[in-house]
């Protein structure tokens, strides 16, 4: 589906309409991984038909019933440049969330100090303090921009929705930069603890 840009500034699907519009930009699929009691989920440039380098600026993932094998864990992800030896990229981030209970009695807005990183290199949280009861789950997404510039740092935005302490809407919000010039070309997800026991998470290129 593309994206225009009307004449008169309006926005709308590109199948709509016929002449007088100008192109934006399209989602084009790249690649799907589907978690089993998998221990990570990596998309690497060059590998099993992945694309993840200077073909697009903007790349997008897109996480859809992530249920963690393990109670309070937290879902993350990681980088590696290319030629590294690990996903052990320097982060810098900041991070808030919002949260509302079922029984309508507790909600807070509030910057997640364990959720950040200041040149840190460890994983970084998208979806924190998971349960992994029958019924929940979490969702969301992560745009990483122009990962192959050897030029400038590598920024991030996400956000997710999770259920916290069975009876939460948890609503995530981080975004960061991975501190390197050198390209990021591999990407990849697990749990803080025990395996993604399922879900999936599928790739965008953005034109």
């Amino acid at each position: 589906m593309s994206i225009v840009k009307l004449n008169n500034n309006g926005v709308k699907n590109a199948t709509a309409f016929g002449s007088g519009v100008t192109s934006l930009g399209s989602m084009v699929f790249i690649k799907k991984l589907t978690a089993s009691s998998s221990a990570t989920l990596s998309f690497v440039d060059g590998a099993s038909s992945v694309v993840l380098d200077n073909t697009y600026k903007e790349y997008l993932f897109t996480f859809n019933n992530i249920h963690p094998q393990t109670d309070d864990a937290h879902f993350m992800f990681q980088g590696n440049a290319s030629g590294g030896s690990g996903y052990n990229e320097t982060i810098t981030s900041t991070s808030f969330r919002a949260y509302h209970n079922e029984a309508d009695s507790d909600s807070s807005l509030s910057y997640g100090t364990n959720s950040d990183q200041a040149n840190g290199t460890a994983f970084q949280r998208l979806i924190p303090n998971m349960d992994n009861d029958n019924d929940s789950n979490g969702g969301g997404y992560l745009h990483l921009f122009n990962p192959s510039s050897t030029t400038f740092v590598k920024h991030f935005i996400s956000t997710t929705q999770g259920v916290y302490n069975s009876a939460y809407s948890w609503n995530m919000f981080v975004a960061g930069y991975f501190n390197t010039t050198s390209a990021i070309d591999e990407i990849q997800f697990k749990m803080s603890s025990g395996n993604i026991d399922a879900g999936d998470i599928c790739l965008y290129g953005i034109n």
